[in-house]
């Protein structure tokens, strides 16, 4: 299966067909046919909702979706993230909404991530439900309260995060294609580095959308920033505006900040320990490129890699693999090699990597940031946002 997955994201991100090797080639005609029904089933699904035969519900506070039209490496989840810390900083609990996917590694992220402050969670594949849940049991924010958008227009930080546990903003996580809750903010990311593939759909493509869904954008983000040239922004801002002129754009990177060694989890390891240092990256992520040119602009003097497919779960076997590679790379070097990780790996399952022992594993801990890029900076971010929700929401008003 592992194998199979590896080969259709070769033909997803490939810009010719005809040049695919033979094997590539030949499950090309089922990954086509099997496109085709998606599409189908997509614009079917699309046109209902459109109808009013199926419902959107709307909650009583802000949503902000947080989404992207291909699979995985997008950065939504530290999106997310940057964007309901802003909130609880701000002395407002915001609600994350999410299904929970791919053994809620991103989840369990966040959690970690969060704690201690007055973001909750709500897990589950009907987000409106669970949502609806939450506002019952703790309330929400009224109107006629010290309301979000006040707070928000502060611009100062609390001292300590509020103590009631009304629900202030739902921020969902990968909710582009959840239609059935209503949105106030669609925010859609881009991962700069690979695009949109062979633009085609899923399985052929990795596109969960055509192109033109863009026009439901109020923002698009293009992530990894850092990892790709201007020309290729500008590359990118000139596609995006083909399909939506007038939408907003910004730009995100991840920042590196420091290193956790998977035997002393609650050590912060600075990242000068990986200079000069034999890396071998391990990774089942939607975008181990970006992880990989991360690793390696903190100088490591050689790195290697082991990829999975996204929210892929080790097991004993794949520890064996990566233990062989670390046995490789240590006779052609004649260095020990140092495994480093994403911190979605590490809380997939924190206690498989530490059968790598007598190998070292780190875990590569970032935090998105917004790159200063065409007017693109944190403070027009966050005013964007603001300006946004408080045009948008009635309740706001």
């Amino acid at each position: 299966m592992e194998k199979l997955r590896s080969l259709v994201n070769e033909i997803a991100y490939s810009h010719s067909l005809t040049k695919l090797p033979p094997l590539q080639r030949s499950i090309v005609p089922f990954l086509s046919a099997a496109s085709s029904l998606y599409k189908l089933v997509l614009s079917l699904r699309y046109y209902l909702y459109e109808v009013g035969f199926f419902q959107r519900h709307r909650l009583p506070i802000p949503v902000i979706s947080v989404g992207n039209l291909t699979w995985g490496g997008n950065g939504k989840t530290p999106m997310v993230e940057f964007i309901a810390l802003w909130f609880a900083d701000c002395g407002i609990s915001p609600l994350i909404l999410s299904r929970g996917y791919g053994g809620g590694d991103e989840v369990n992220m966040l959690q970690r991530h969060l704690l201690g402050t007055a973001v909750q969670f709500g897990i589950g594949a009907n987000r409106a439900a669970v949502a609806s849940h939450f506002i019952k049991k703790y309330g929400y924010i009224k109107s006629h309260q010290n309301s979000w958008c006040e707070e928000l227009c502060l611009h100062r930080k609390k001292e300590s995060y509020p103590d009631s546990k009304k629900v202030g903003v739902a921020v969902l996580d990968d909710a582009m294609q959840h239609w059935s809750l209503w949105r106030d903010l669609e925010i859609v990311m881009v991962n700069g580095l690979t695009l949109w593939g062979n633009l085609q759909l899923m399985p052929l493509g990795p596109l969960r959308e055509p192109l033109t869904a863009l026009q439901r954008a109020d923002v698009v983000v293009v992530h990894h920033a850092d990892l790709v040239s201007e020309d290729s922004l500008e590359d990118i801002m000139s596609i995006v505006r083909k399909v939506k002129e007038s939408v907003p754009m910004f730009f995100t990177r991840m920042d590196p900040s420091y290193l956790i060694d998977v035997r002393k989890i609650n050590s912060k390891v600075p990242l000068r320990v990986l200079h000069k240092a034999l890396v071998l990256c391990v990774s089942a992520i939607g975008s181990a490129d970006s992880f990989v040119k991360q690793v390696q602009k903190i100088g490591a003097v050689h790195v290697d890699r082991v990829d999975f497919s996204d929210h892929h779960v080790f097991d004993a076997e794949d520890i064996e693999i990566i233990r062989g590679r670390l046995k490789e790379l240590k006779i052609k070097f004649g260095l020990k090699p140092i495994v480093v990780v994403t911190e979605k790996d590490y809380d997939r399952d924190p206690e498989i990597l530490k059968q790598l022992d007598p190998f070292i594993v780190f875990v590569l801990c970032s935090k998105l940031k917004v790159v200063p890029y065409c007017n693109s900076s944190e403070e027009s971010f966050k005013k964007f946002l603001r300006d946004q929700l408080n045009s948008k929401f009635p309740a706001a008003n």
